[in-house]
């Protein structure tokens, strides 16, 4: 009778030991998936923003040149810029604000949404290279006006990743069409 009662506990550890490792493996799965729908999240916020840039520049494309090329935004470098000064709450206000107006939107939009977001508007022929998107620019003049987008992915503490798995790619890059260079 002794021989059977310990095989019957031996019974009970091997199936507590298989519940822990199932409920490890399904704790591990709802972590992915929770990353996996941040990442989303953050992707589609990026494009959202991307899109809204691009409209904007499409409809002040008079100041492709001059205000809107060169903006290069990183929140990991630095805090936001101050808002522009009372810019278009006057009677007056001519394409030169408004363009400044957007950069700052844009600006505001990416320091809130993303994580040590950045943003970069350029001219580049390839934003591409090795099938992945890069913060470097072509800058032909005949190249097509870019907005690209991305942002850096926490560390478990919350401080800003380097150049990780994702690091500090561009998660979006959006031709702006219409814009004569």
């Amino acid at each position: 009778m002794r021989h059977v009662a310990g095989f019957t506990l031996l019974e009970v550890l091997i199936a507590v030991l298989v519940l822990a490792l199932g409920l490890t493996g399904g704790a591990a799965m709802q972590l992915h998936a929770m990353r996996t729908r941040h990442e989303s999240a953050l992707l589609s916020a990026s494009l959202q923003i991307a899109v809204a840039m691009a409209d904007r520049m499409r409809a002040n494309a008079g100041q492709v040149p001059a205000i809107y090329l060169g903006v290069d935004y990183d929140a990991h470098a630095g805090a936001m810029p101050e808002a522009p000064g009372n810019l278009c709450r006057a009677e007056s206000c001519n394409a030169t604000d408004i363009a400044r107006l957007d950069i700052h939107e844009l600006v505001r939009q990416v320091h809130a949404a993303l994580p040590a977001g950045r943003a970069r508007i350029c001219r580049d022929a390839q934003p591409y290279a090795a099938g992945r998107l890069r913060w470097e620019c072509s800058g032909g003049a005949d190249d097509p006006v870019v907005v690209k987008i991305g942002w850096r992915g926490k560390r478990a503490d919350g401080t800003p990743a380097g150049e990780g798995r994702r690091g500090a790619l561009p998660g979006v890059a959006i031709a702006v069409a219409g814009v004569q260079p």
